[in-house]
């Protein structure tokens, strides 16, 4: 139903902000004769880097394709993006110039003029610098061209005109560069650089509203991510995924090896460290974490739990029993292996038990989990999927229970809550 409102009013706001839009591509265009290509030595080795750290091959690259070849399915609440072919080939990037790239990175624009859909997180890679953005698109260019044609988007009714697209950034989209913030140091400014553009964290941290928009770079206030069932959540909020208590060689090793003081990067949060954050060197990585810990601490709200009820509570006891205390503890302590390095984690304390959406707990429950494989943690243990084992009525159950055992007061959930959530991942 939201959605449907939200087509009816991309509608009427597409013909109010035309004018808005046409007004903003103009001015645009006169920038970009005024944005000169960058005057240091583009550096290949630079732009694989960058690559790296942005993780363009999360996206550019479909499952069982070729690296960055695009083609892959990008869910939004609008229907299926996919992404293009990044290799310089004909249906590609063959072609392209520096300028050009530098207008799709900073403006959001194509080589043939037409606007692209905002699924591209132009709102972090317009802050991009045309030094880096050079070197981008240099290593691009240099590698192997791969025939990939571009696949259709499979978009509801306007949503992907040129016209919804130009109300839609009317709204929300202002290019600009990042400036740095004289009043914080210098590792602060890198990483609130990385953070808020190359790396665009915000691309899944933010919270929109129904129509996809944001508050900017800088929005990391949390949100459910459409047609993937999982909820980025809040990095304001230390109970959800803020980092403002961690030590910062905790948060480098997190950021590194996906795994850090009995926390675990699972789901999406897996492939961004494993396709981006594990490639960031000492000096960024310990300017993200700079960036992150510093950023304001402010509490999700949380909705009302479910009545509570003493039959689903026995229920969630006894499954934790059959199905988990053998691994993660009769408490929820968790186990080491053999050599006492951490194999299954402690449920007692964990935020993804305890965050104000059960999304993630169920996802884990239902699709198993699994950590990245990092240079710092090469062979992680992983849990087996439980979707064809448990219904929603034990689901509700072995959630509720977790949630509210261990000393957590997390609140319980029923099995509409489950099959709700579940909804939302397809």
């Amino acid at each position: 139903m939201a959605v449907k409102r939200a087509a009816v009013g991309l509608v009427l706001l597409a013909g109010l902000a035309a004018a808005a839009g046409s007004a903003l591509l103009a001015w645009q265009r006169g920038l970009q004769d005024a944005t000169p290509p960058s005057a240091a030595p583009v550096s290949l080795e630079r732009g694989a880097y960058l690559v790296a750290v942005g993780n363009c091959a999360g996206c550019h690259t479909a499952r069982g394709g070729a690296r960055l070849a695009g083609g892959r399915p990008i869910p939004t609440p609008f229907g299926i993006a996919f992404s293009p072919n990044l290799t310089p080939d004909a249906t590609g990037l063959a072609g392209w110039r520096a300028d050009d790239f530098w207008r799709a990175l900073h403006f959001g624009q194509g080589r043939d003029g037409r606007l692209l859909l905002p699924a591209h997180p132009i709102t972090n890679t317009s802050l991009v610098s045309r030094e880096d953005a050079d070197a981008l698109h240099a290593w691009l260019q240099a590698q192997a061209p791969v025939a990939a044609p571009r696949r259709e988007h499979q978009l509801r009714g306007l949503y992907g005109s040129q016209l919804a697209i130009a109300a839609w950034r009317a709204l929300y989209f202002r290019p600009g560069v990042y400036r740095p913030d004289p009043a914080r140091d210098a590792a602060w400014n890198r990483g609130a650089y990385l953070s808020q553009g190359l790396a665009h964290c915000s691309a899944c941290h933010a919270g929109r509203d129904a129509l996809g928009g944001d508050q900017g770079a800088a929005d990391f206030r949390g949100g459910l991510l459409a047609g993937l069932g999982w909820v980025a959540p809040s990095l304001h909020d230390p109970a959800e995924a803020g980092v403002q208590r961690w030590t910062p060689e905790a948060l480098q090793r997190w950021l590194r090896d996906g795994q850090a003081e009995g926390h675990s990067a699972l789901g999406p949060m897996a492939e961004v460290v494993l396709g981006s954050t594990a490639a960031l060197d000492a000096a960024d990585r310990a300017a993200m974490g700079a960036y992150l810990r510093a950023l304001p601490e402010q509490a999700v709200a949380r909705p009302e739990p479910a009545e509570p009820s003493p039959r689903r509570r026995e229920r969630g006891a006894g499954l934790y029993r059959e199905h988990c205390a053998a691994c993660h503890g009769e408490h929820g302590e968790g186990r080491h292996d053999d050599g006492g390095a951490p194999a299954y984690p402690a449920l007692a304390g964990s935020r993804i038990v305890t965050q104000a959406s059960a999304a993630n707990l169920l996802r884990v429950i239902e699709r198993g989990g699994f950590a990245p494989a990092t240079p710092g943690h090469p062979r992680p243990y992983g849990m087996p999927p439980f979707a064809g084992v448990l219904a929603p009525e034990d689901l509700a159950a072995l959630a509720s229970h977790l949630r509210q055992s261990f000393g957590h007061q997390a609140g319980e959930i029923d099995a509409v809550e489950v099959l709700r959530l579940r909804a939302a991942a397809h």
